[in-house]
């Protein structure tokens, strides 16, 4: 059946290449007047009319019109001030606009984009980097993925975590793209810090439904980030330090108006302090610990119509732990190593043929890699212990995507992509040496993988009429494993019906499939991502995705409305089997996880947002109800997944008294997330009792010599969560640049939050304890733009 809508599908796009003639194409790119940055999502529209678009990824627009005597034609940007062009022409046209950043702060900006109700799009999140910079962060270090945590359908999971849990779905079921690369791992410090430095970024949203066919392989949401280009018309940089991290950024042209390159550094710069404290503190344990991440990039424009860019990430998380004096034995040592980190570049090819037809060719390399190493040694006795873990994936991608813009009612988009993903599940190594003598020298591998992956897909982006338009689209792809392929045909399907000048209803449907899993330590101190292939035995996952909405923009467009309705199911879903994870050694990784998992997901969601003028900010309310069931797991009952939250409401506030000066708050609150409790226990009789453990029921776990009994999976909730954050900026302008002072306090009213619950058993009693993790934290932080 989807081999035959595929079919027709592309007849559909084939017949429409040939329906229009006699019309003229406008056509260009829409830059920033400052740096001559492409401005991504900017409004280009003819004045009066219903005619326009927005420009793409790379700052181009295309769109084609009725032969007239004049046109006015006019582009418009958030933060900038809009520019008109008026021109007559009986043929094909280009035209670009350089737009002015607005430094009127009180200004009121009517058609800065698309309004909300009229967008072919749905289940689409997008936060100004300028908003972004403002909002109150722990450690007062902005950070993207928190900001989205902020925002309906999205879950932060753990406390001060950086994970986004999107309508239901897990971290591995979001596709994190930056400049159209995949990023496997993007998390500092424990989790509580992303890796995206906001020096480096120019765009970024978040897509949780309705998803357009060019996204695939992942199944709960697509985050797509946009690194600067970097500035074309002149030098600038800027650098800050912060109680946990700082950092550096330089950008400007090689040659004006031609080519230019951005560098930007940021890192952890406390291990030189924290290597003596933790020495002194604890008199035998030196910990040293640091991370760090660098982001390049270098545009070159052959012509009009020809551009490459280079982009290159690099980051990494470095904990070393040594031990001296080992049991006070001052010939014992021992040190523990502990990295893991991305690296990522692509090189892209931009090229516009003729005035209709635009293109962008992408190579790539992504690699996500962990690594742990214990070494102990007796400088006396002559003995040592070694032992190293290492686990990692790496993809080599290929990709073209072309737009072909025919009429204003119809544009084309199709391309494929072709991914070779190398898959290193873990190989140990173990060294013994005793007396000076090495008694075992051994390794112990998982079998690694090599898989191609192969996708293509079409988009039918069409207008009917003035009160319809949509976006029918399907992405297909082959995944070839150990001699077995995979085939998936995933329709997408989005309509927006405008039943008023300001009021639209939007529908969607989209199927996608996942062929990499992930299992996780899920643990604070040491995270331990493995990422997995589907095979014959652990099938790819899919999802299915129906959504539906009611979008409204008010106040002369300053403010933007919408309520959203999704229910989602998915399959072959995966899990750790009862008491197991991926710290012991099995045969083979297969054999510790649960397969064929499902899961239902469904919810409701409200976001009201104000972008522009001197008071910006959003409400955000979310009810959702997310659930999971595997045959081995809760006896095949149905249960709670781990961070399922009946309700989640957003909070944001942010006020520019003057150019000075400049407040933002934000509060939270959520229901409790699921877990498990012991509804009781039994003390093991003594140790010849042979064969009690028969007995026992299958959720009960031995702690010593007590029994706990737990009750049914994720059947108890935590306490309600809730915090609010504050933060101010200082700005002065001094000769050489602008200064900025940062002050944010995380937890304002130092709320005791629960982190997770232990038991301990006191006077033959099982008492249930809280652990937090966050009191009130102040931070200050001090930047310089030059």
């Amino acid at each position: 059946m989807k081999k035959k809508l595929f079919i027709v599908l592309i007849i559909f796009s084939s017949l429409n290449l040939s329906l229009f003639a006699q019309k003229i194409t406008i056509s260009g790119y829409v830059h920033s007047k400052e740096t001559g940055e492409k401005l991504i999502g900017a409004y280009v529209f003819i004045n009066n009319t219903t005619k326009g678009t927005t420009t793409n990824s790379f700052g181009f627009y295309s769109f084609t019109v009725n032969n007239s005597d004049s046109i006015n034609l006019i582009a418009s940007y958030i933060g900038c001030k809009p520019e008109t062009k008026s021109f007559i022409s009986s043929q094909n046209i280009n035209v670009n606009f350089y737009l002015e950043t607005n430094t009127n702060i009180g200004t009121v900006q009517v058609t800065a984009t698309i309004p909300i109700e009229k967008r072919n799009e749905m289940g689409v999140l997008e936060i100004p980097i300028k908003q972004l910079e403002l909002i109150p962060t722990l450690g007062a270090e902005v950070d993207i993925m928190k900001a989205f945590q902020l925002m309906p359908g999205v879950q932060s999971g753990n406390e001060g975590g950086s994970g986004l849990y999107v309508r239901g779905g897990s971290p591995d079921e979001n596709l994190i793209l930056v400049d159209d690369v995949p990023l496997y791992y993007v998390n500092h410090f424990g989790g509580f810090i992303s890796v995206f430095n906001i020096d480096a970024i120019n765009s970024v949203k978040l897509i949780k439904g309705g998803f357009p066919a060019h996204y695939g392989s992942r199944l709960s949401s697509v985050m797509d980030v946009r690194m600067k280009d970097g500035n074309m018309k002149e030098y600038h940089g800027n650098y800050a330090i912060g109680l946990i991290t700082s950092k550096i950024a330089f950008e400007g042209p090689i040659k004006k108006d031609k080519s230019s390159f951005l560098i930007s550094f940021r890192g952890m710069p406390w291990e030189l302090l924290i290597r003596p404290l933790s020495s002194i503190a604890t008199g035998y344990v030196s910990m040293g610990y640091n991370f760090y991440d660098l982001n390049a990039k270098l545009n070159y424009k052959f012509s009009a119509k020809d551009r490459i860019y280079f982009s290159f990430y690099k980051g990494d998380d470095n904990l070393i732990v040594s031990l001296i004096d080992l049991y006070d034995l001052n010939d014992m040592k021992g040190k523990m190593k502990l990295r893991w980190g991305n690296t990522l570049s692509a090189l892209r090819w931009n090229h516009v043929y003729g005035s209709k037809l635009f293109s962008n060719t992408t190579l790539s390399y992504t690699k996500y890699r962990y690594l742990t190493e214990y070494n102990f040694k007796n400088t006396l006795e002559q003995d040592k212990f070694f032992q190293q873990f290492a686990t990692g994936i790496s993809d080599i991608m290929l990709k073209s995507d072309f737009e072909y813009s025919l009429i204003n009612n119809y544009k084309l988009k199709f391309g494929f992509n072709s991914v070779f993903h190398n898959f290193t599940p873990g190989n140990t190594k173990y060294s013994i040496t005793e007396s000076g003598i090495k008694t075992m020298d051994t390794t112990i591998s998982y079998a690694s993988l090599q898989v191609p992956e192969n996708r293509i897909y079409v988009e039918n982006m069409f207008k009917i009429g003035r009160w319809v338009n949509g976006n029918f689209g399907l992405h297909a792809s082959h995944y070839y494993v150990n001699k077995t392929s995979f085939y998936s045909f995933q329709p997408r399907l989005l309509l927006n019906f405008l039943i008023s000048k300001k009021i639209s209803i939007k529908a969607s449907y989209a199927e996608m499939q996942q062929n990499v899993h992930l299992l996780s330590s899920n643990t604070v101190s040491a995270p331990m991502d493995i990422w997995i292939p589907a095979t014959k035995e652990i099938a790819p996952s899919n999802s299915r995705q129906i959504a539906g909405g009611v979008y409204k923009s008010f106040g002369n467009g300053l403010f933007e409305f919408s309520i959203e309705a999704y229910h989602k199911t998915s399959d072959n879903l995966i899990a750790y089997k009862e008491g197991t994870s991926f710290a012991g050694i099995a045969k083979n990784w297969d054999e510790k996880i649960e397969t064929n998992g499902k899961g239902t997901s469904y919810g409701v969601e409200l976001l009201l947002q104000k972008k522009t003028g001197k008071t910006t900010g959003w409400l955000a309310y979310t009810y959702s109800k997310s659930d999971r069931r595997f045959e081995n797991l809760n006896n095949g009952e149905v249960f709670s997944a781990k961070y399922d939250r009946r309700h989640d409401i957003s909070i944001v506030f942010i006020h520019k008294f003057n150019k000075k000066i400049d407040f933002s708050a934000c509060w939270v609150f959520g229901s409790g997330y699921p877990y498990t409790l012991p509804i009781g226990k039994y003390e093991m009789v003594n140790e010849g009792a042979t064969n009690s453990a028969e007995n026992w029921n299958n959720n009960s776990v031995w702690f010593d010599e007590t029994v706990f009994i737990y009750a049914d999976r994720n059947t108890y909730r935590m306490r309600n969560y809730h915090r609010m954050d504050l933060g101010m900026n200082f700005k002065k302008q001094k000769k050489r640049g602008l200064r900025t002072w940062t002050i944010s306090v995380y937890n304002a009213y130092n709320r005791q939050n629960p982190y997770y619950y232990f038991t301990k058993v006191k006077n033959n009693n099982v008492k249930l304890y809280q652990q937090s993790l966050f009191p009130v934290i102040p931070s200050i932080s001090y930047s310089f733009k030059f």
